[in-house]
């Protein structure tokens, strides 16, 4: 049997072209979901893996409507291989229930895998060479070398540690953390 799913991210979007494509494929059955595709847990996917027999198929209009990343893809893709079942994608005219569509998943999926470490290699030269320029990734100090200064000088002449923070525009953790033995 050929079983398909098909997904929208919101209400106001509509899963009817993806239904007529599948039902043309010859799906037997169509499982429809509204569900972002960032979401990990999607009730409608977890009841279509779990409805998919050996020698079934699972069909899908398009990639991105079954995963949420390639790790994700695969992860699905080697639950499928391991419990007999064939997946199909039709927009990428993939179809793992024939040798050539095997070949084809494996060879995308690694070329896909080289890109992302390629992308981690090149962030981490690029952050390797602004370090090596003075540059400092994060969020900006809140406690500049003034704001310290004027917050010693405040607090020795009696003001509280709440009004510091407030004239500085710092939370009153930020004042303890950068000027040891403040008291309230």
């Amino acid at each position: 049997m050929q079983i398909g799913y098909a997904r929208v991210s919101t209400a106001d979007q509509s899963v009817d072209s993806q239904v007529a494509a599948l039902s043309a494929a010859g799906c037997d059955r169509v499982f429809e979901e509204t569900a972002s595709g960032a979401k990990a847990d999607r009730r409608v996917l977890a009841e279509v893996l779990d409805y998919l027999r050996p020698d079934d198929a699972f069909v899908v209009f398009k990639l991105d409507r079954v995963a949420r990343s390639l790790p994700h893809l695969l992860e699905i893709m080697e639950t499928l291989k391991s419990r007999g079942i064939g997946f199909q994608s039709l927009t990428e005219e993939i179809n793992t229930t024939t040798p050539g569509g095997k070949l084809l998943f494996h060879v995308m999926a690694a070329i896909a895998e080289f890109e992302r470490d390629l992308i981690r290699e090149r962030t981490m030269h690029g952050l390797k060479a602004a370090r090596a320029k003075g540059r400092v990734g994060g969020r900006p100090r809140q406690m500049t070398d003034n704001k310290i200064e004027a917050a010693r000088t405040l607090l020795q002449d009696g003001t509280p540690v709440r009004d510091v923070a407030n004239m500085l525009s710092v939370s009153v953790p930020t004042i303890y953390r950068w000027i040891p033995g403040a008291t309230r």
